[in-house]
């Protein structure tokens, strides 16, 4: 599995001949749009930061839309969406943090999280999480010191933060500990990788 993150909440994950897209960046969105074709494009939230499928529609590959709660089988990919009320850009919407797993591994996606408060019946279904993206930013998500309350509760073999800007990002590695973590072009993932791993801090560059 490779992971890379386009900006903002996007990141591609790819394995073998299959290509995930999460939260993609349109064209009306203020951050940089992504071009890119996926085979799934899970959108946490309706907003131009987040739900550019039209920008991971490329090439021969057009994407199977996940954009709400419930259950999803795409090929060798298993998605479970779980909707949490939240407030983004002044708007009370629906979030849905998405739960992914293939080759083994368990993803979970928090999208546009602004409360770290989860339903503790949604927490247990989560179980055991390899991959955790989170959001740092503040504002209309989650603060530093929230974001890592959750992700040590969440307890994750990895953390890769994202939604973030050139002073939370410090922040929430001095928070965990990890301000020597240096951002990387790409996060290559195996489940053998994991083993006795436990709140490893993954930064990617956009």
């Amino acid at each position: 599995m490779v992971i890379t993150h386009h900006g903002g909440q996007c990141f591609k994950v790819s394995f073998g001949d299959t290509t995930l897209a999460f939260n993609p960046i349109s064209k009306n969105s203020k951050l940089t749009p992504v071009k890119f074709g996926s085979d799934v494009a899970l959108i946490s939230l309706r907003h131009p930061d987040f739900d550019g499928v039209a920008q991971v529609t490329h090439g021969s590959k057009a994407p199977f839309i996940i954009d709400s709660p419930g259950e999803y089988e795409v090929g060798d990919v298993t998605v479970r969406g779980y909707g949490i009320q939240t407030t983004f850009a002044g708007e009370e919407k629906f979030n849905t943090i998405y739960q992914v797993r293939l080759e083994d591994m368990n993803m979970v996606f928090l999208g546009a999280l602004s409360e770290p408060e989860i339903d503790p019946q949604i927490l247990g279904d989560l179980g055991d999480i390899d991959i955790l993206f989170v959001p740092i930013g503040g504002g209309d998500v989650l603060e530093v010191p929230q974001a890592t309350k959750l992700a040590v509760k969440l307890e994750a073999k990895v953390v890769i933060p994202m939604h973030y800007d050139d002073k939370s990002l410090p922040a929430f590695l001095e928070e965990e500990g990890a301000e020597g973590v240096k951002p990387e072009d790409k996060l290559t993932l195996k489940k053998r990788d994991l083993v006795g791993v436990s709140g490893k801090i993954a930064v990617l560059k956009s």
